[in-house]
Formats: structure tokens, C-alpha cells, sequence
């Protein structure tokens, strides 16, 4: 479904002259939230594992729109490339002023045991690690999560997404240890949380392992935000004032709350 721009989040020209680069931006939540940055005057990075034709497409669609966007392949579980990445966004781009780290996984049937913490912990920490040397002071980083992950500690989830939401909450705290070294390069940085949301890959492959279970949500949240919407919140947290807790909580969270 093509993204409507006309009700984008970000006035166009208000991120004129920054540099964006958004893991997993091929499709979903990921290209959503690229095409708003784009929108808005950002110059950004479209990543990808293997879906460079949907990458190039979204290229092409920026570009369309009057926006500037390059794509780069890379495995995030792999160190050599995310720096092979990391030197191609500092050839193209100089630096980068806005990193978003979406890309997330561990429900992909065929991968190894631990894929969800290679992805959801080590790789968010090392993308970030080699990605510093580009961010200057006032730069942002945008951690994507869901509140079945940030609130794991305090709230059960469905045994289907455990190992996910796990290994996401292992990878957000992992990020907050880095807030005092950020916060001395001057360096922000935010979580995003939201419930489930309709159409992601994620929420496929829950409805395919355990049939019922988005519509439960659903029911039990009152309403989920789909793509196009929950994107939009994580462009605002590229440029809005970052709460006292780093955290940007999307939707209504009373029942991870209430415990």
C-alpha cells in the first residue's frame, strides 16, 4: 500500500541537510520511517539483508518524491558487513546525524538458535559501536522495540515470541549501558515501543504459528497501529525532545503497565 505523504509527520525541509541510516529498511516499519525522513529533507540509507530489489524500489520511489536515498546490503550479525556499511555510508554521506535501529528478527524459520540474540542484542550494539565515528555531538540514535520486549521483566508474553522479546530486552539494556558514554560525545538517544503492529512480518508470523493471536491483541489493547502509523512515531523520535527514561511509549500500555 503506498505510503501517504500528504499527512507525513515531519514538515518537509525540517531535517533538510542530515543524514539518515534505518536498518531494515527494506519493507515495513523500516521503509515507512525512511520514506517520512526522506520526506522531510534527510538523506538516508536504505539497509537491507536480502531484499535488494524491494531496497532499490524504495530508492527509486524516494527519489520519485523529490528525496534523496541510497541503499546498502548488509548482514548485521556480521561485523566485516556492517563496517564494509559503515565505510560506504561515510564515502557517500560524510557522517550520519540519525540512526535507526529497527531491523529485528528471530521468528525466520532455517536460522540458527541463537539468531534472535545475534540480531536483536549483539548486532544493535555493534552497528551502533562502529557507526560513532560518523555522529557528531547532537546526533540521535532510535532504538525500535515492542512493549512485549521492553516490559518482558514485568509481563508475560506469547510463548511464541519469548525468545524475540527476550532477546530484544537483552539488546535494549545492552544499549542503555551506553547512554553515559553518548550523552558525553552528546549523542542522544530513545527508545520506541509500540504494541504489535498490523502487517509486520512479526505479526504474520505469529498469526501463522498461533491463529488468533493478533486479533486477542487486538481485543485485549482496544486498537494496533498498522505500518504506516507506528513509522510516523518513530520519525518524531528522531527529532523530538527525549523523555527522562529515553523511552517513547506508543499506544496505550495500562495492561504491560498494571503488573
Amino acid at each position: 500500500m503506498p505510503l501517504d505523504l500528504a499527512s507525513a509527520p515531519l514538515a518537509a525541509g525540517s531535517l533538510s541537510g542530515k543524514r539518515a541510516l534505518v536498518t531494515g529498511s527494506s519493507r515495513g516499519v523500516g521503509a515507512d520511517t525512511a520514506q517520512y525522513l526522506a520526506a522531510a529533507g534527510a538523506r538516508v540509507v536504505i539497509n537491507f539483508r536480502n531484499k535488494e530489489k524491494r531496497a532499490l524500489q524504495l530508492v527509486s520511489k524516494i527519489e520519485e518524491t523529490g528525496g534523496e536515498a541510497i541503499s546498502i546490503g548488509a548482514d548485521l550479525t556480521d561485523g566485516e558487513s556492517v563496517q564494509a556499511m559503515i565505510d560506504q555510508v561515510e564515502t557517500e554521506f560524510g557522517g550520519l546525524d540519525i540512526l535507526v535501529l529497527n531491523a529485528s528478527g528471530g521468528m525466520e524459520s532455517g536460522m540458527a538458535e541463537n539468531y534472535a540474540l545475534l540480531l536483536n542484542r549483539d548486532a544493535q550494539v555493534d552497528v551502533l559501536t562502529r557507526a560513532l565515528p560518523l555522529m557528531a555531538a547532537g546526533s540521535r540514535v532510535v532504538f525500535v522495540t515492542s512493549h512485549q520486549a521492553h516490559f518482558i521483566k514485568t509481563t508475560e508474553t506469547m510463548p511464541e515470541y519469548l525468545p524475540v522479546a527476550l532477546s530484544k530486552r537483552a539488546g535494549e539494556d545492552a544499549l542503555r549501558d551506553l547512554i553515559p558514554s553518548l550523552t558525553e560525545k552528546g549523542i542522544d538517544f530513545v527508545v520506541v515501543s509500540g504494541d504489535m503492529i498490523e502487517g509486520t512480518i512479526t505479526a504474520t508470523l505469529l498469526e501463522r504459528t498461533n491463529p488468533g493471536a493478533i486479533s486477542a491483541r487486538r481485543e485485549a489493547a482496544g486498537k494496533l497501529y498498522n505500518v504506516a502509523e507506528f513509522a510516523a512515531e518513530v520519525a518524531l523520535a528522531a527529532v523530538e525532545g527525549i523523555p527522562a527514561d529515553h523511552t517513547r511509549l506508543v499506544g496505550d500500555t495500562a495492561d504491560f503497565q498494571a503488573v
